[in-house]
């Protein structure tokens, strides 16, 4: 990998395949979402969109003022989380559960940059159910074009390098209904 580089993903159309056509309702009946709260600039919201925290059990994440704990591994997303480790060699210690349940749920611009994911942290992201792009735009002063790259029924998408320090990224409102299920697999420096 260049030093320079500023964006790395990598996006493996269908992966999600292999585990089916019902990983969806599978792992909605193993893992218990729940709607959170946050906080942003000061003032605490529910989370547009409902999450569960799976990991390791010293594999403890903070981001937006809220510190998760994680819970065990369900066997869905750990037989996932071993395929994408055995067919890419990486590694991972926890898994953020996001569910959109229809159009209205959403994520804001962010960037997975907090301390426990290291300097350039490795997020494998799969997504079953409803497309919904994920987007890309890049953070103050980087010269570069905003994005979008579709994320199609059992896609998985690899951001790697420095994509986390220099872009932002989001999953917009939209006027589609149906339920996207979202496991981001992550390694927690501990």
């Amino acid at each position: 990998m260049n030093e320079n580089e500023i964006l790395r993903l990598v996006v493996v159309p269908g992966f999600g395949e292999k585990f089916n056509s019902d990983a969806l309702k599978t792992i909605l009946s193993e893992v218990s979402l729940e709607e959170k709260s946050i906080l942003l600039f000061g003032k605490e919201i529910l989370q547009p969109r409902l999450i569960a925290y799976q990991g390791d059990p010293d594999a403890f994440y903070t981001y937006s003022g809220r510190k998760l704990s994680p819970q065990p591994w369900t066997p869905k997303i750990d037989a996932i989380k071993n395929s994408i480790e055995k067919d890419f060699g990486v590694r991972f210690n926890s898994c953020l559960i996001n569910y959109y349940r229809n159009g209205r749920d959403s994520m804001g611009w962010h960037s997975d940059n907090e301390p426990e994911l290291g300097m350039k942290p490795l997020i494998a992201s799969i997504s079953f159910g409803e497309n919904r792009a994920i987007q890309f735009k890049p953070k103050k002063g980087i010269v570069f074009q905003a994005f979008s790259v579709p994320q199609p029924d059992g896609t998985l998408l690899f951001m790697a390098g420095n994509t986390q320090r220099f872009f932002l990224h989001s999953i917009p409102k939209s006027n589609r209904a149906q339920p996207r299920l979202n496991l981001t697999f992550r390694r927690i420096l501990t």
